[in-house]
């Protein structure tokens, strides 16, 4: 699968993989400023942004995707940094094929299941009518009655293009949805797996994804695991508070 991807800088190779209906474009800003150091990719995950569609939406998927990307345009070894759902992808991809992870960013996402569903987000997307709207602002007002807040809504939007009339969801929804399950859960892996290299665990401190009663997964997965909570972000750390969510990035990449 050839991932669509947006490259910032030079040096020592950093991939950054994005959340569930998220894209590349959400992590211009930051891939800018963290390329003033390193040759920074951020990837769409399949059936997202510009990449590839594809039936398959697990995990396991995911890792060989990313893991194929690296080998063909990193050399074979790159620093990853993955949020919620591209966070458990990166978690998955180090477990699997240590070799490939240089070290390892994890935002606001621990490697268990949640109950915090996107369904309804992506139900209130594919009940819009894009084919129809003759303003974004239509699509957005049809979504309205479901998705209450105006950040997520406009977060949302960041999917849609086309012109007036044509409008198109870029994220393959169908499979999505089909997939949500395997989304909100994490695969099992065999006793004894872990990964050996430098992990950072970066949460929202007002974030409900990464909890105290985590941290027994996380070490066991990852024993040089680092924790760090970012004071005022929510669960997108990055969009929240994109200084500091980039300063810890720099920091922990430094050392």
């Amino acid at each position: 699968m050839n991932l669509s991807v947006i490259e910032a800088g030079s040096g020592a190779p950093l991939v950054i993989l994005h959340g569930l209906l998220g894209s590349a474009r959400n992590w211009g800003g930051i891939a800018t400023k963290l390329g003033e150091s390193r040759r920074v990719m951020a990837v769409d995950m399949p059936n997202h942004g510009a990449s590839p569609w594809s039936e398959s939406m697990d995990y396991p998927f995911m890792a060989r995707q990313i893991a194929a990307f690296i080998k063909a345009r990193c050399g074979g070894r790159a620093a990853v940094i993955g949020h919620s759902m591209g966070g458990k992808a990166a978690m998955m991809l180090a477990l699997t094929q240590p070799q490939l992870v240089e070290r390892l960013v994890v935002v606001d996402i621990a490697p268990v299941k949640y109950t915090h569903t996107f369904a309804p987000y992506i139900k209130a997307m594919r009940a819009a009518p894009i084919a129809t709207a003759q303003r974004r602002g239509d699509v957005e007002l049809a979504m309205h009655g479901v998705i209450d807040d105006a950040r997520v809504r406009a977060f949302l939007m960041q999917n849609l293009d086309g012109q007036p009339g044509s409008y198109r969801w870029r994220p393959n929804l169908a499979v999505l949805g089909a997939a949500m399950d395997d989304i909100l859960g994490f695969p099992h892996v065999a006793d004894g797996t872990h990964y050996d290299g430098p992990a950072l665990f970066l949460h929202g401190a007002q974030s409900d994804y990464v909890q105290p009663s985590h941290e027994d997964v996380i070490t066991g997965f990852f024993p040089r695991a680092k924790w760090q909570a970012v004071e005022g972000a929510g669960h997108w750390v990055h969009a929240d508070k994109p200084a500091e969510f980039t300063q810890a990035v720099i920091d922990f990449l430094s050392v």
